[in-house]
């Protein structure tokens, strides 16, 4: 029977891995920078790093399976990983393959959309875990989704679907770095919602954001915005509203699309709460067809539970008909 697996989540800004026991959930846990910036054979060395370093805090030594949350598209053999957003000169990367020879081990390993993984790990742990069907968003350094159709996810027809964040709401807007004119990632992604706030905060002068910053609007990140809307600043909260408003937009079209009605948001730029998810709660019914107004909802998932962490903990022990403890 599986005891310790690994679950690993491949994010563009960090890298985060936990070592997770079948009945106590994640018993370690650690985070490094994932410097996307680089080569995929950095990124893998980093991978292969981190995996080594939880294999040794295991009780044996040892683990029973890597599962990996990455983003890009996956193939239906959930070994490779292609054309991560975000990622430099990346391509096509067989994780598994890569993942055993750094370190020199058969382990299994599977691998997964980073959505797909934080969808599944809401509906076994998480905000999810009450529906049989909802619509996973997350919001970090890009946009990712996932689709729990009937407690499955649903991967299409090569293992590539629900890919939300690529999703045009205006098909003149500026370009995502997945090259898509308008995609709301060019919105709600980390750094664009960054520019978006650098570009308008020369009209606020008064802007705590000014000085949580230092006055370097380099220096701006996304938390920084959050906790300038807590203190009442409504430069900061007319932001969050934008963007919560492009989020509603696009989710509108996903409801009308596949008429799932439940969609759960996670990832760090959900923790703004309802400074984003309100607008998109008050936009979501406007961009949905009236038929599919009953039962709309938008539920945010708590970063505390780390289920994207659980969720590629789960790809490896599904296959023993496992569960795991609460995070």
């Amino acid at each position: 029977m599986v005891s310790h697996v690994i679950g690993v989540d491949l994010g563009g800004t960090k890298l985060e891995a936990a070592l997770v026991n079948r009945n106590e959930g994640v018993v370690s846990r650690i985070e490094r920078p994932t410097k996307s910036d680089q080569s995929s054979e950095h990124v893998e060395d980093q991978i292969a790093n981190i995996t080594s370093d939880l294999i040794d805090e295991s009780p044996s030594n040892s683990v029973d399976g890597i599962g990996i949350g990455a983003p890009g598209t996956v193939n239906w053999e959930q070994t490779t990983v292609s054309q991560p957003p975000n990622f430099k000169d990346w391509g096509s990367v067989n994780l598994r393959s890569s993942l055993q020879s750094r370190l020199d081990n058969t382990l299994p390993v599977v691998v997964e959309n980073d959505a797909n993984v934080a969808a599944l790990g809401s509906s076994f742990y998480g905000a999810g875990q009450h529906f049989d069907s909802f619509i996973m968003v997350t919001l970090g350094t890009g946009v990712g989704g996932g689709i729990i159709y009937q407690n499955k996810i649903f991967r299409g027809s090569t293992g590539g679907s629900a890919e939300i964040g690529h999703m045009s709401v205006d098909y003149e807007g500026p370009c995502a770095e997945s090259g898509v004119r308008g995609a709301v990632e060019g919105y709600l992604g980390k750094e664009f919602l960054v520019e978006h706030a650098r570009r308008r905060l020369v009209n606020y002068p008064g802007s705590i954001i000014r000085d949580l910053a230092d006055s370097d609007s380099s220096k701006i990140t996304p938390r920084m915005i959050y906790e300038a809307a807590s203190r009442d600043d409504e430069f900061a909260q007319n932001i969050l509203a934008w963007a919560g408003h492009k989020l509603g937009c696009v989710l509108g079209s996903a409801v009308n699309l596949l008429d799932i009605r439940t969609i759960v948001v996670g990832g760090g730029i959900s923790k703004a709460g309802d400074y984003i998810l309100g607008p998109a709660r008050d936009t979501l019914p406007r961009f949905t067809t009236p038929g599919l107004h009953d039962n709309l909802r938008i539920l945010q998932e708590e970063p505390e539970r780390k289920v994207s962490l659980l969720g590629a903990a789960y790809l490896v022990l599904k296959d023993d008909q496992a569960q795991v403890g609460s995070a």
